[in-house]
């Protein structure tokens, strides 16, 4: 590996052209000597590990990120390296899934299933996507991918960013639009604008029986608060990231009615490999030909 600059998942190594490349297993972290390395790519939903070796990677220049959120790299970021996040990658799997959460829990399928073993018949009239309002709050790449398949569902879709434009409400507008949601979506990212976003607050101001689906990181909402709404049954939440993760096994919400959770699963489907290992390949050809690189985060 002493001779190789660039070093990733040994799940995208073939992507890549051109000698220089090594690779890891795709399930663990590098091992060895990295000393040579100045592109790298950590694993995918990998620990503390797969970033703590950039500190043994002195001739490191850029850290390409497989994951659309970047904030927990930061701490491991040697000073001068150059990181970028994966935004697109994931925009396709986790605006499906967010749409799975939002069917699940609305036509009440988690429960259907839960019925099964018992051969129990639970027929029951639910409400449906079709004449509802989904306010997505986030108008980045997933929020937008989100949208537009939530438009073949015959439902009010707005969508939500930092400021207003064409077809985007400015995030000064959300305090208004809140009462007025069936289904608010989560797609921010995390940053300190939108860490504890979702408080008693904003919670408060959700019209009854509405429901939240948190498809972003899971310090974008405050679960003390959440659980105490989706208690009271005022409130249903679909979850596919939470705070702490994975929640501790005795925690509430695992139990309370109204609640489905996924395993923060967002981004990994098929859909991934594919997308990873387009961004990477051109990625890695724009900095060999000392172009300016996409996604830079830091």
């Amino acid at each position: 590996m002493t001779s190789s600059s660039v070093l990733v998942p040994d799940n995208i190594v073939e992507a890549i052209a051109g000698a220089n490349v090594a690779s890891y297993d795709a399930d663990g972290f590098p091992t060895g000597d990295v000393s040579s390395i100045r592109f790298y790519v950590p694993p995918y939903m990998g620990a503390g590990a797969g970033f703590e070796v950039m500190a043994r990677m002195p001739a490191l220049e850029v850290c390409q990120l497989p994951t659309a959120g970047f904030d927990h790299v930061r701490a491991y970021l040697p000073a001068g390296v150059t990181l970028c996040n994966a935004a697109g990658v994931h925009d396709a799997s986790t605006a499906e899934l967010a749409v799975g959460l939002i069917l699940a829990s609305l036509r009440g399928i988690d429960g259907f299933a839960r019925a099964m073993p018992a051969g129990e018949w639970r027929h029951d009239a639910r409400p449906a996507l079709a004449d509802r309002r989904v306010l997505v709050v986030g108008a980045g790449g997933i929020g937008r991918a989100l949208a537009r398949r939530l438009h073949g569902f015959e439902c009010d879709v707005l969508l939500v960013g930092r400021t207003a434009r064409d077809t985007v409400r400015g995030a000064d507008e959300l305090d208004g639009l809140l009462p007025t949601a069936d289904v608010v979506v989560l797609a921010v990212p995390l940053d300190e604008s939108t860490r504890g976003l979702v408080d008693a607050a904003f919670l408060a101001r959700m019209r009854d029986g509405a429901l939240l689906v948190n498809v972003s990181r899971g310090q974008v909402v405050v679960t003390e608060a959440l659980a105490a709404e989706v208690a009271s049954g005022r409130l249903q939440a679909a979850l596919d990231v939470v705070d702490p993760e994975p929640l501790p096994v005795d925690h509430a919400l695992w139990r309370t009615p109204g609640v489905l959770i996924s395993p923060h699963v967002g981004g990994n489907s098929t859909a991934f490999l594919p997308r990873i290992r387009r961004l990477v390949a051109e990625q890695v050809e724009r900095w060999r030909r000392g172009e300016h690189l996409a996604n830079v985060v830091s």
